[in-house]
């Protein structure tokens, strides 16, 4: 344990000190370190991605063709797309005083942990000088403590995947709003002694954790466990709401998946939905490039898509969880404008030129947009099977919530989330107990991390 302490101290003081050293010295230094307009730079990008997720090499060379005076050095942390030994080497790269200039996140959490460690340069002052607001031209709001810290590259919204042959059975239509309520209703309709209606793939081991925040998740703000200000989030009553929803169609509808099962039998939501075995899934659309079907699960059955359900009728619509890639301009960088360039360029139609992902940019048209989900579903084995007009009105009307800034002891409130829950599920406690147990051992952790 002391020799954990001391080693995070060591790369403490050695980050301070590269931090000092990188970026001391006055506003007239820092302003003679940018570039003249026609003076040629180099910048580093550090990124998770590798060439095969990314296609890096002509993304890149069609933003030096619209800038000849930067050129990118790309960095690839892992090439196998592993975050977590990304992070590591970007955080030994940081306490080295390598040259850093664009950084790219996987995660709310990585992103806001390296703004709070001073790796991140805030970059309101070139938003400013463009003339755009964030929330306008993005779909997700990256703003932390008020100040942008990044911009956001794709664009993986949750949604609600279909077995369309289920829907059809049932005498159900394909939904374009819809409730909670009214989500846990097809549910039990297209619950038959075959298969079940839906499936909820969390939480487990600590992880997978929106499926004990759905009815938070359908709001603009206030969607975690804790508030922006580091308070307990669990006398929310949607907290109650989503406790309320699983046990209802577990226990009641008998219309989702026992949680008994899940964790028995190592159930997966891919061999679920595809092997028809739950007629709907929620889950995030990174699985847009397997809708129609792959060698591994093949698609026997048509797909659509419906968006994630909201609270009230009458409530916005399209607020769901999103996994983006936060794309940052590093503190230390000599070259933050044209670190900014890239990032501004590579979050708008360099991400229509790059083709793999759908782009947080809000002024992708609806022709671009179909394209490139055209693109997208090519690459599938049965893209004629899935509706495609209910992708496209899913992906194109959903919206992030405001970023919550991750605690640093999140996942110990994920346990106790998760450890809770289950006693629920098993039948050993009841709801309000449940909020009361959490609760109490929330006070306790986050008292002890003050």
């Amino acid at each position: 344990m002391k020799r954990k302490i001391w080693s995070l101290l060591i790369f403490t003081m050695l980050f301070c000190l590269v931090l000092a050293g990188c970026s001391g010295g006055g506003s007239e230094e820092k302003a003679s370190s940018e570039p003249k307009k026609d003076e040629k730079v180099t910048i580093k990008f550090h990124t998770h991605g590798n060439e095969a997720s990314y296609n890096w090499k002509s993304t890149i060379a069609a933003f030096e063709e619209k800038y000849p005076n930067i050129k990118v050095e790309l960095v690839i942390l892992s090439e196998k797309g592993d975050t977590q030994e990304a992070l590591k080497k970007l955080d030994l790269a940081a306490a080295s005083g390598e040259q850093l200039d664009v950084l790219m996140f996987s995660d709310p959490a990585s992103y806001a942990q390296r703004v709070s460690m001073g790796m991140v340069a805030p970059i309101d002052e070139f938003i400013k000088e463009e003339g755009y607001k964030v929330t306008e031209e993005y779909k997700v709001d990256t703003q932390i403590d008020g100040k942008y810290y990044a911009l956001p590259g794709k664009f993986n919204p949750w949604y609600v995947l279909l077995n369309k042959n289920h829907l059809t059975e049932a005498g159900l239509e394909v939904p374009k709003d819809w409730t909670w309520d009214e989500f846990a209703e097809y549910a039990k309709a297209m619950t038959t002694k075959e298969h079940y209606g839906t499936y909820f793939h969390g939480p487990q081991g600590g992880g997978w954790m929106e499926f004990m925040k759905l009815a938070l998740a359908s709001e603009a703000d206030n969607t975690e466990f804790t508030t922006a200000d580091g308070k307990s989030n669990l006398d929310n009553p949607l907290f109650k709401k989503t406790l309320e929803l699983r046990v209802q169609m577990e226990k009641e509808d008998k219309s989702s998946v026992p949680y008994t099962d899940i964790l028995s039998q190592k159930l997966h939501y891919r061999n679920q939905f595809f092997g028809q075995d739950a007629s709907s899934i929620l889950i995030g659309s990174w699985m847009n490039t397997e809708l129609g079907g792959t060698d591994q699960f093949p698609l026997e059955f048509d797909v659509a898509v419906a968006p994630y359900p909201k609270n009230e009728s009458g409530d916005e619509g399209g607020y769901t969880p999103v996994t983006t890639d936060f794309m940052s301009v590093a503190n230390t960088s000599e070259n933050k404008e044209a670190a900014y360039t890239f990032v501004r360029w590579y979050t708008t139609e360099g991400q229509i030129v790059q083709g793999k992902n759908i782009p947080s940019w809000s002024k992708v048209s609806e022709d671009e947009l179909t394209g490139i989900i055209d693109k997208i579903l090519s690459g599938t084995k049965n893209p004629e099977k899935v509706d495609k007009d209910s992708l496209v009105n899913v992906l194109s009307n959903a919206k992030s919530s405001k970023i919550i800034s991750p605690v640093s002891y999140q996942s110990e409130l994920y346990k106790v989330i998760n450890e809770e829950y289950e006693k629920l599920i098993f039948g050993e406690q009841d709801i309000d107990a449940t909020i009361k147990a959490s609760q109490e051992r929330f006070k306790e952790i986050i008292d002890s991390n003050k």
